[in-house]
């Protein structure tokens, strides 16, 4: 365990620790963090002041060790503690939505909130000017398709719009010292609820319907069929 005045880093589960509410398949953990980037990025000061960002955040598995990749804008609250103190929590959180108890077998218990958060921990190390521009390459062609020929792909930028922005700017790694997630999906539910809650879900589209996805994704796992 790390502790910088006021601020933890601990490998102690912190989360919702229901053994329901994890996924069994370490992959799909993975997966998500992929198609999830968009990250909330916290950390504080040596002083124990708490600062945060949202960015979006590149997963690289280097022989099955994991670290998260991104930059963030120099001369920042959290670029000057992230210097000060390399204590990180990445957050990475997917569709969500309220449940009502009343879609329950048994409405008479408290309704909640289902959803899906992934936390990673470690420590932030920031980047040379060479290695900022190769991840400027890879960052760009990932969130471009793929599409060499995009006018903003990294190569494919003015120089004089890159020596004006690349200096304003800091790539960091982080590898992974510890990842918790808590998929809750209603998997702790009755098949009548669990399939009245989908159904609920489904019909409000947006995030009702992509937590409504993640649920019919499971629903055979859950509740196998008689016999099978």
């Amino acid at each position: 365990m790390i502790v910088s005045a006021g601020c933890w880093l601990t490998n102690q589960v912190t989360m919702y620790s229901f053994p329901y509410y994890k996924e069994k398949d370490h992959r799909k953990v993975i997966d998500f963090i992929h198609n999830n980037p968009f990250a909330f990025i916290s950390g504080c000061t040596s002083e124990g002041q708490q600062v945060a960002t949202q960015i979006p955040v590149l997963l690289d598995d280097r022989d099955g060790e994991l670290f998260l990749q991104g930059h963030i804008m120099r001369n920042t609250d959290h670029h000057k503690a992230f210097t000060e103190n390399p204590n990180t929590l990445i957050v990475f959180s997917g569709p969500h939505a309220y449940v009502s108890a009343s879609w329950y077998s048994d409405p008479h218990i408290g309704s909640t909130w289902n959803y899906m958060s992934v936390h990673v921990r470690g420590q932030m190390q920031f980047m040379t000017d060479d290695q900022l521009v190769q991840f400027m390459r890879k960052f760009t062609l990932k969130f471009e398709g793929g599409n060499t020929h995009s006018p903003t792909y990294y190569d494919n930028l003015p120089d004089d719009f890159i020596r004006k922005m690349m200096p304003g700017i800091m790539g960091f790694e982080m590898r992974a010292e510890h990842i918790d997630h808590v998929f809750k999906l209603s998997q702790n539910r009755d098949e009548e609820s669990y399939r009245n809650i989908m159904a609920r879900l489904e019909t409000q589209g947006g995030n009702g319907a992509g937590v409504a996805k993640e649920m019919k994704n499971r629903l055979l796992e859950l509740f196998p069929p008689v016999g099978s």
